[in-house]
This record gives C-alpha cells, structure tokens and sequence, in this order.
C-alpha cells in the first residue's frame, strides 16, 4: 500500500518506545524553497512511502547562504586527518614572521564547508560531488565569522547535473576570500 503525505510541521519525531520504528531514505524538514524529501516508515511491519513533491526542484539562480567559523582545533585536526602540518597554519611565533602575522587556515579546510553543505543541506542528502574548483583570494583566520553562498549557475536536469557557484565572504569585512565552482549530481533535485 503506499500512501502519500505532505508534513505540514517542520520536523518529524516519535516518542512512543512501545512502537519499533524504523526509518530509511532521507528525512530532511521542508525548508524556504519548498522543497519535500521522500521517505519511509517501517512502523511494525507496515510500511508508508511519504513520496517527494517532484514539482519544486531547484530552480536556477537559487542562492544559498551558510555562517560559519572555525577554532583552532579544527585546523590541528585538519592538519592531522590531511598530513598537512606547515608552520604557517599551526604556529603562531612562525606565522608572525610571515606576511600573514598569524596562523592561517588551509584552503581546503575551507573548502570543506562546500561539501558540507552541499552533502547536508544544499541540495542535501543524495548529492554527488563530482567536481570542485577552488581559488584562494585571500588568508583566513580562526575565530572569525565566514559566509559560504552557493549560487546555482546550470542545471542538466537531463542528467540531474548543477554547477554550483561556490563564494567565501569575511562577514566583517565583506571581502571574498575563496571562489570557485562545483558541479554535483542529484536526481531528486535536479
């Protein structure tokens, strides 16, 4: 039986620990594009399909923003999961002698934030990675607050393909300190 739904509420939760419930596919709440995730509901052995809303996929031109920062610790784990242990990101009295003055962070750790995002949120779930170009502007520090903005510049909904502009703003500053350029795969939204 398959039965469809649309969640008026932004999120979806069960309390009742008497009741196994299992769920699979992608749950995400509805967000300020409108956009519906599909998914299934195994409530003791019976199943409900909550299908997708396909009408509203991404739309060309869509931008999305992301604020974040990140501590030095993310830099020392960085430089730990990547093997990429310079001076230049993990020592301040070395960083001081440089035109820098101070540690800054490497360029794909702030890179990483795209592929959180667009893994997470932005198209989310389901996404494909293929392609990533990256240029770096300017330094990036800890401890100071960051814009990602994501700009959809294509779509092949033949082959469910989005280039994605791919920007870092200084919040303070308004300064661009990264631009690039994705390409990503998601046969639900594009």
């Amino acid at each position: 039986m398959i039965v469809f739904f649309y969640f008026e509420k932004s999120n979806f939760s069960h309390k009742d620990n008497n009741t196994k419930l299992k769920t699979s596919g992608i749950i995400k709440k509805d967000n300020e594009y409108g956009i519906k995730r599909n998914f299934r509901i195994i409530l003791n052995n019976f199943e409900l399909y909550f299908q997708q809303n396909n009408l509203e996929m991404i739309a060309l031109n869509t931008i999305y923003r992301h604020k974040f920062s990140f501590v030095q610790e993310d830099v020392i784990l960085f430089a730990k999961v990547s093997g990429d242990n310079n001076p230049l990101h993990l020592d301040a009295d070395f960083a001081a002698t440089t035109a820098f003055k101070k540690p800054i962070i490497h360029g794909a750790l702030a890179s990483s934030v795209f592929s959180k995002i667009m893994g997470t949120e932005f198209p989310g779930f389901g996404s494909v990675y293929l392609k990533q170009v990256s240029e770096y502007k300017r330094p990036m520090f800890v401890d100071t607050e960051y814009e990602a903005v994501f700009t959809i510049i294509s779509i092949n909904e033949e082959k469910h393909i989005a280039e994605i502009s791919t920007e870092i703003f200084d919040v303070h500053t308004g300064k661009k300190t990264t631009e690039g350029m994705a390409v990503i795969m998601n046969k639900e939204e594009f």
